[in-house]
C-alpha cells in the first residue's frame, strides 16, 4: 500500500515522575512495507529498557534487508527468534539468568494485508467501524495470585513461542499497538472512542486518568488506514485468464472481431453496437506473480489516469476474465500517419504540447509514461484539424523508477542505456526523438536495435532534412535530444515555455560547437583584435 495512504503516530509516557521509561516503539516506512513495532521493557529485569530498544532496532534493521525470496511471515518468524537467542545467550553470560527481557507488538502491512505477531502482553487492536477486536494473544497468567505474570517474553528462554497472526486491512481502519500500561487503567470502548485523537492525545487522556501519575510506562502507535489499496484488491480477484481467443468469442457480452496486436491479446469488440477496445492480461500471468502484477497495475492506472490525453478507460465490475477496457480512438497512430502525410509545424508544436501535458499530469501520481513513440500516439482529424492522444498504459512507472524494462532503444536517452533512473529529463529525450522523426522522417542517432550498444554522436539539425522547420525549433527539438543530459531541459514546463514562446528561445549549440558557429560577431572581433596585437609586435620589430 503506497505510504501516502497509511498515518502513523505513536507516543510514550513513563511511570510516575520518571523521565524515562522501560518502553520503546518506532515507526518506519521500508520499500513497500509499512513497519509498527511496540516493547515494554521487563521492569524487574536489569536491563528491561536496554532489552526494548534493542529488540526494535534489530527488527527494523533486518526488516530492511531481508532477502527478497522471504515471506514476510518467514521474516517475522526468523528475526524474533534471532533475536531471543542473541538476548538469552548474552544473559546468560553477563548475569547468568535472564535479566536482559522484553515483550514485543510488531505490524507490518504490505498492500492491503496487515501481518502481527506478538510475545508477552503487549498488544494489537483493530478498530473497524463499530467493532474494536484483539488480534494479538496475551502471554500472561490468569491464575488468582498470578494475573499478570509473563509466560512469554523476548530474551526469557532460549527458545521463544511468538503468536502470529493476518489479517485483510480495509480503508479507515485504526490499528493500535500498545504496551499493558495503556489497558490496564483505560476500559477497551475508551480506547476506541480516543483512537482518532492520535496516539499522542490517548496517552495523555489515559495519564490525566490517573493524575498525571501513571502506575506504569504507558505507550501507544496508531497505524490509520486513509485508503484502500485498490491494487490488491483487484489483484485478488478471482478471474479467468484465457489462453486463446479468435474471432466470434464472447466475453461478458463483449464480442470479439478483429485482433489489433499479434499476441491476440488486445482485440477490436463491439456491445450493444458500440465499438470498443479490450485488452486481456498476458497468458504468462497465469505462471508469473510478476506478469500478473504488471497487468493489474496497468488496468488500475488506465482506469484511474482520466485526462483528455487518454482513451477513456473502464474495469468492468462483474467481469469473468482478466481485462480492461478502452473507448475506441478513430484515427490511425502517427507512424502509420507519417508514412502517407507530413507533419505540418503547428501540428508538431501541437504534438509536443500534447505530450509534456501529459507527462505532467502523470507527474502528479509520481509516474510516468515511459514508452513515447509515434507507435503510441493516436492521430485524430476533425474538419482538418489533427490531434493526438497517447495508449499504452502498460509502460507507465514510478518516475525515479532504475529497475523499469520500459521504453523502446531509439527512444532511450543515453542515461537509461547505463541504468540510470528513469525522469523528466529522460522522458524529454523520448519526446524529442519522437518530434525529430516525425519532422525529418529520420531518427536522430540512427535506429536502435535491441541489446545494441548506440553511440551518441553529434547530430544534424532536423532542418537539414525539411527546410520548414524554423530556426527556434530547431534549438528547441536538439536541446531536448542532446546526448549531455546537463544541456537538455531538465523539466517539462522549460521545454513547454520555450514552445509557447518562440521569441525567447536562444539558439542552441553543443559543447563541442565553435566559437564562429556559437557567435559569429564574437570571433571575428576576436580574429580582430589579434590580427591587430600581431601588427602592433610586427612593427615594433621591425623598426627595432
Amino acid at each position: 500500500m503506497p505510504t501516502k495512504n497509511i498515518k502513523t503516530s505513536g507516543f510514550s509516557l513513563a511511570k510516575g515522575q520518571n523521565l524515562t521509561g522501560d518502553d520503546f516503539y518506532d515507526t518506519k516506512t521500508i520499500g513497500s512495507l509499512t513497519v509498527a513495532i511496540v516493547c515494554d521493557g521487563v521492569g524487574s529485569a536489569e536491563e528491561g529498557a536496554i532489552a526494548a530498544k534493542r529488540v526494535t532496532t534489530y527488527l527494523m534493521n533486518n526488516l530492511k534487508s531481508r532477502p527478497k525470496t522471504w515471506s514476510i511471515e518467514k521474516s517475522i518468524k526468523t528475526f524474533i527468534n534471532s533475536i531471543n537467542s542473541i538476548l538469552y545467550q548474552e544473559s546468560q553470560v553477563n548475569y547468568e539468568r535472564s535479566e536482559i527481557v522484553t515483550t514485543l507488538t510488531i505490524v507490518i502491512i504490505e498492500g492491503n494485508k496487515l501481518y502481527g505477531a506478538n510475545v508477552g502482553d503487549s498488544r494489537v487492536y483493530l478498530q473497524r467501524n463499530n467493532m474494536f477486536e484483539q488480534l494479538s494473544h496475551d502471554h500472561a497468567m490468569d491464575e488468582i495470585g498470578y494475573e499478570g505474570v509473563l509466560t512469554q517474553a523476548i530474551g526469557i528462554e532460549n527458545e521463544v513461542e511468538l503468536y502470529y497472526f493476518e489479517n485483510i486491512i480495509q480503508k479507515n481502519d485504526k490499528i493500535l499497538l500498545c504496551s499493558d500500561g495503556l489497558y490496564t487503567i483505560m476500559a477497551e470502548d475508551i480506547i476506541q472512542q480516543s483512537l482518532s485523537l492520535g496516539a499522542s492525545s490517548l496517552i495523555k487522556k489515559a495519564s490525566k486518568l490517573m493524575d498525571d501519575n501513571l502506575p506504569d510506562d504507558t505507550t501507544a502507535v496508531i497505524v490509520e488506514i486513509l485508503e484502500a489499496n485498490e491494487i490488491q484488491t483487484l489483484k485478488q480477484q478471482k478471474l479467468t485468464i484465457q489462453k486463446s481467443l479468435k474471432i466470434g468469442d464472447i466475453i461478458d457480452g463483449y464480442l470479439l472481431e478483429k485482433s489489433l496486436i499479434q499476441n491476440d491479446r488486445t482485440w477490436l469488440c463491439s456491445k450493444k453496437t458500440k465499438q470498443y477496445v479490450i485488452k486481456f492480461a498476458p497468458t504468462e500471468a497465469l505462471e508469473s506473480e510478476i506478469v500478473l502484477d504488471l497487468f493489474v497495475k496497468e488496468a488500475w492506472n488506465a482506469k484511474r489516469l482520466k485526462s483528455p490525453y487518454f482513451a477513456k478507460a473502464v474495469i468492468p465490475k462483474n467481469r469473468t476474465h482478466r481485462y480492461y477496457v478502452m473507448r475506441l480512438i478513430d484515427g490511425e497512430d502517427l507512424d502509420s500517419y507519417l508514412s502517407h502525410k507530413n507533419l505540418s509545424i503547428d501540428d508538431a508544436v501541437d504534438l509536443a504540447k500534447t505530450l509534456l501535458n501529459m507527462e505532467q499530469h502523470l507527474l502528479k501520481y509520481d509516474l510516468v509514461h515511459g514508452d513515447i513513440k509515434p507507435q503510441n500516439i493516436m492521430v485524430t482529424s476533425d474538419e482538418d484539424k489533427v490531434s493526438f492522444k497517447i495508449i499504452d498504459f502498460g509502460s507507465i512507472t514510478e518516475i525515479f523508477s532504475t529497475d523499469t524494462k520500459a521504453g523502446t532503444p531509439s527512444f532511450l536517452s543515453p542515461e537509461r542505456f547505463l541504468n540510470e533512473a528513469i525522469s523528466e529529463s529522460s522522458e524529454i529525450f523520448s519526446i524529442g526523438v519522437t518530434l525529430y522523426l516525425a519532422l525529418s522522417k529520420r531518427y536522430p542517432y540512427g535506429e536502435i536495435e535491441p541489446f545494441q550498444n548506440p553511440s551518441f554522436k553529434e547530430v544534424k539539425k532536423p532542418s537539414t532534412y525539411n527546410k520548414n522547420i524554423p530556426d527556434w525549433l530547431d534549438s528547441v527539438i536538439m536541446r531536448s535530444i542532446v546526448a549531455d543530459k546537463t544541456l537538455r531541459y531538465q523539466h517539462y514546463s522549460e521545454m513547454h515555455f520555450e514552445l509557447s514562446k518562440p521569441e525567447k528561445v536562444k539558439p542552441f549549440f553543443s559543447k563541442s560547437s565553435s566559437l564562429i558557429e556559437r557567435s559569429p560577431l564574437t570571433f571575428y572581433k576576436t580574429g580582430f583584435i589579434l590580427m591587430f596585437i600581431m601588427n602592433i609586435i610586427l612593427i615594433i620589430l621591425l623598426n627595432s
